[in-house]
């Protein structure tokens, strides 16, 4: 793993979670330079995904400047991964692609023929009722489009003269890419810390996704990653266990967020001064009573 690499890609927005995870998991195995050549198949397991959602996503990685890819014949691909030639601004065009097409595609059924030319639309037999086919309205089928979990149709969903309904975000799918995204990020830093993968069972699973409901899609990953730095002798005992982290995320996520953790030394030590601190309260009003009473 190339700690360069890696600390070049975490900060990168306008991605998506799934394009994030393919990235991230590329650069856990490139070298220094950003090289490396896993199979789709690895990282399709590693992501836990499907591993034409991991082509998909080096398709993007590659459009935005983020891979490089050296197709090779009865071997591995070599990638290359360059976050330092990162293009935000090929995400943004490459969304005004897709609006424009899907624009172009609702438009083309509905504007009129030209008449006249050969080959026109217009001449083709049983095109706008006329020979061959009175009756029957003949509409230019779409170019095939590849499509993704995480990219809409653009296919029209309501009766023409209705409008649209609004879009409805698959609220299952995003928990899942988040629970994808989290655990991603826990086995990296696992792996970091003690140069083993984590076992990853049912049990597992559920905690994964308890965290990321109780923290919430963006920072469920961040904090999971963090946890791996904590020196509780208690979770370095339990070898950073994800249930250890579910049964105080909250707590987690608050020192994560502070930047400071809370050993058990630095506890007892507020501990004994808070103590301290109420025991000379107390002293000092029992000396004022004294007083009142000695007065009077």
């Amino acid at each position: 793993m190339s700690t360069i690499i890696m600390s070049q890609c975490w900060p990168l927005q306008s991605l998506s979670v799934t394009q994030k995870a393919v990235l991230i998991s590329l650069a856990d195995q490139a070298n220094d330079d950003g090289v490396c050549w896993p199979a789709i198949g690895t990282i399709a397991k590693r992501c836990c995904m499907s591993a034409r959602a991991v082509r998909s996503a080096m398709d993007h990685l590659e459009e935005v400047g983020l891979l490089t890819r050296e197709r090779r014949f009865n071997s591995s691909n070599v990638y290359v991964v360059t976050p330092a030639k990162f293009n935000a601004a090929a995400v943004a065009s490459k969304g005004k692609r897709k609006a424009g097409k899907a624009g172009d595609a609702a438009g083309a059924g509905d504007a009129p023929h030209a008449g006249g030319a050969p080959g026109a639309p217009g001449d083709a037999p049983g095109a706008g009722g006329e020979a061959g086919g009175a009756g029957l309205e003949v509409r230019p089928v779409p170019p095939n489009r590849h499509i993704t979990l995480i990219e809409p149709s653009g296919e029209p969903s309501s009766p023409a003269g209705l409008s649209a309904a609004p879009p409805v975000v698959d609220a299952e799918t995003e928990l899942q890419a988040a629970c994808r995204a989290t655990w991603t990020a826990y086995a990296i830093a696992y792996r970091t810390r003690h140069g083993a993968t984590p076992v990853r069972n049912a049990k597992v699973n559920a905690n994964v996704k308890q965290i990321v409901q109780r923290l919430g899609y963006a920072e469920a990953p961040l904090v999971a990653a963090w946890f791996l730095r904590v020196n509780e002798r208690l979770v370095v005992q339990g070898m950073h266990d994800l249930g250890l982290l579910l049964a105080r995320c909250e707590a987690y996520r608050t020192q994560w967020a502070t930047n400071r953790q809370v050993t058990e030394t630095s506890a007892r030590h507020a501990d004994q001064t808070q103590s301290n601190v109420t025991a000379a309260d107390e002293a000092k009003a029992l000396l004022r009573n004294r007083r009142t009473a000695n007065a009077g």
